[in-house]
């Protein structure tokens, strides 16, 4: 009898180190790992031997950077799109394009299943089965962690010990570590107390804010329709650009970001994040847009904003609604092209400048010197005009209440 395939999302972490090895014994399985690189550093290293040793019969390392960059990053910058107006959700935005790459072996070799390991009360289950679904319908998605007798990680770094796969977790360090080009997500251990400064042990690519250079430290982005691409006058493509920000910000000690969020499941999580060019990069785009989009068009992209953010968030990246937002999100995006300097300094983000082609803004008109043009005889008859809604209002309600009055003295007599 043939046996069956089983494509596992693989990171190399403690979680789908211990996967391999269960559905093996589980399900009497092939095992295929399928590994995503999204700018991960640390998490690759050696990631194809420990699969091997874990028990996978093939392994798939696929460069992913490039298009995590300009196919669901610069989308998510463009938009805006930070959850709960905080998080730039690099973990999120990583999801989508791993489970596509998982689809796309598992068809490629023929697999009935893949498999995921992320937890029963995560996002990133709802958002790779969701993706998975979307994608290649026809695979049954297998998540281990639902089931699974292991109750902790320290019965699963056991487990790693009794069949000699080695994990960098350990009943000392156990946090869960998830890192891509566009940030860090750290969670677990000591951190699920919200009351529990986080230690700093637990940072991996930032410095610590008061360690941080003694004097600020000076960048200009520049973007070309809301994309960036050029850092301190260098043109560079987008991968390169974010790596070389992520070094200058977190030696800054930029981008880190401690959030008690809402997962997507209903419950609330406390976690750690480290996103030094995606803080940067977000806050420069922004003082551009105040610079060139006009007051509605910024208005109502800060509600769809939020909207994005959680598309992002909630694992719905393969849908009509996304698409129908990126139409819009262009659209705004053509005049945002321009020059941002920003001044970093012990974990601050300050602007220190900005400019741009498109600006809409007029010195002449908003200075109060004798070069002013701005008509202020005007400004009388716009202010009754605006204000006379709520003028007529008031009337109204003063005739209506003083009609209550006499009615009531009326009764009492």
């Amino acid at each position: 009898m043939k046996r069956p395939k089983i494509a596992v999302a693989y990171s190399g972490g403690l979680d789908t180190s211990v996967i391999v090895k269960w559905l093996q014994e589980k399900y009497n399985a092939d095992i295929i790992t399928v590994t995503g690189n999204l700018g991960q550093k640390k998490e690759l290293i050696g990631v194809p031997e420990k699969a091997y040793k874990s028990g996978a019969k093939k392994v798939f390392m696929q460069n992913l950077e490039k298009e995590f960059v300009e196919e669901y990053i610069f989308p998510a910058l463009k938009a805006g799109a930070l959850y709960e107006h905080t998080y730039p959700m690099a973990t999120s935005l990583g999801r989508p394009l791993l489970a596509k790459a998982l689809a796309e072996v598992a068809k490629r070799e023929k697999c009935t299943h893949v498999a995921h390991g992320c937890t029963g009360k995560g996002n990133d289950q709802v958002r790779f089965e969701v993706a998975v679904m979307s994608l290649a319908p026809e695979l049954k998605v297998l998540a281990p962690l639902r089931e699974w007798e292991f109750k902790s990680r320290e019965e699963e770094v056991e487990y790693c010990q009794k069949h000699g796969i080695p994990v960098k977790a350990t009943k000392d360090s156990p946090y869960s570590i998830d890192e891509n080009i566009w940030g860090t997500s750290i969670e677990c251990g000591i951190l699920e107390d919200p009351m529990e400064v986080a230690p700093q042990d637990a940072y991996q690519r930032t410095v610590a804010p008061e360690k941080a250079p003694d004097h600020p430290t000076y960048v200009t982005i520049e973007f070309k329709e809301g994309v960036p691409v050029k850092l301190n006058g260098v043109k560079m493509d987008g991968v390169s650009l974010i790596h070389k920000l992520n070094d200058i910000a977190g030696a800054n000690g930029v981008g880190r970001l401690d959030l008690v969020e809402n997962r997507l499941v209903g419950i609330k999580s406390r976690e750690i994040y480290e996103a030094p060019a995606a803080v940067t990069l977000h806050f420069a785009h922004r003082e551009l847009e105040r610079l060139t989009l006009d007051k509605e068009t910024m208005h109502y992209k800060a509600k769809l904003a939020n909207d994005y953010a959680a598309i992002i968030y909630n694992g719905t990246w393969f849908s009509p609604f996304r698409q129908a937002l990126d139409a819009f999100v262009n659209e705004t995006q053509k005049c945002v092209t321009g020059l941002v300097k920003l001044k970093l300094y012990k974990g601050n983000v300050e602007v220190a400048g900005r400019t741009s082609p498109y600006s809409l803004y007029d010195m002449k008109l908003a200075t109060y010197t004798v070069e002013d043009t701005f008509d202020h005889s005007a400004a009388e008859g716009f202010i009754k005009i605006y204000g006379l809604p709520y003028k007529t209002v008031n009337a109204v309600n003063r005739r209506k209440f003083a009609g209550v009055k006499k009615v009531l003295k009326r009764k009492k007599r």
